[in-house]
């Protein structure tokens, strides 16, 4: 796919020129309700994260771990939409122009709205990528259309079982970075054999010039800096939504300096 030149391919040049990894944190819009995102977002921000993935929930979120599910319930019965969610990032670009937003779901809410007005709405609201967890690349047709014809990044995920024939189908439907899945599995998933992601990543760089991002499993700062070492960036995900989950009926400040304490943590062990 031609590359779009926007905030994601401009975030990874940057980096690159400094030497450094991104640092992509995922959280779900809504949770623990709609009020706390924009603040957690800014404090994302300010620990030190380069893109963010802002789940959409949807009501059977398969591909995720029991924390995502629950953050998906919560997400829900805050009354979250696709709607709200263009509002959040509508917000956020207020104030923050840079920072690449990276949304990642399902495609049922996507098909339900239709490819061309959820295209156009999220592109409108300052939106940079799709991830569509449950879309192959080889029915992307006119999903990928519209999100190119959006100057939206659409991105796909690589796992372990992915074949070398598959993974260069993959890697030319990609475009903005590769998000490569460390582990078979859910999110949220245990161990992480840092040599074997460091072998699978060496391998899909055969396939794609694009960056390759790592996510599952990483859970500190030791992680992160082994998986910066080996990749482009290091997507954080359920270490995330725990801290939300354990601080639900917290004030949103202190929910949003728990999470700035993780990942600042990752941060300076990534750069160090």
């Amino acid at each position: 796919m031609g590359q779009i030149t926007g905030r994601i391919q401009q975030t990874f040049a940057r980096l690159k020129t400094e030497g450094k990894t991104a640092l992509i944190p995922f959280v779900t819009a809504g949770d623990p309700n709609l009020d706390a995102t924009l603040p957690i977002m800014h404090s994302l921000v300010s620990a030190g994260a380069d893109i963010i993935e802002l789940g959409v929930p949807f009501s059977d979120p398969m591909a995720d771990g029991p924390s995502i599910q629950l953050a998906n319930e919560r997400s829900l019965l805050s009354g979250t939409t696709l709607m709200k969610i263009f509002e959040i990032v509508k917000d956020f670009r207020k104030t923050n122009s840079t920072t690449p937003i990276v949304l990642m779901g399902y495609l049922n809410p996507i098909e339900w709205m239709g490819y061309e007005k959820f295209a156009q709405l999220a592109s409108q609201a300052g939106v940079d990528g799709i991830l569509t967890v449950d879309m192959p690349p080889e029915e992307t047709g006119g999903y990928s259309e519209a999100l190119k014809a959006n100057q939206l990044d659409p991105i796909f995920l690589l796992t372990p079982t992915t074949t070398n024939e598959r993974a260069k189908i993959i890697c030319e439907a990609s475009s903005g970075y590769v998000y490569y899945v460390s582990l078979k599995g859910v999110t949220g998933s245990k161990a992480l054999d840092v040599q074997e992601v460091a072998g699978k990543v060496a391998n899909l760089r055969q396939f794609t010039s694009l960056p390759i991002a790592v996510g599952f499993g990483i859970k500190n700062g030791e992680t992160a800096k082994a998986v910066a070492k080996i990749s482009d960036g290091v997507i954080v995900g359920s270490a995330l939504v725990n801290i939300i989950a354990d601080n639900q009926n917290a004030e949103t400040a202190q929910i949003g300096s728990q999470l700035a304490q993780l990942l600042g943590n990752m941060r300076d062990q990534m750069d160090s």
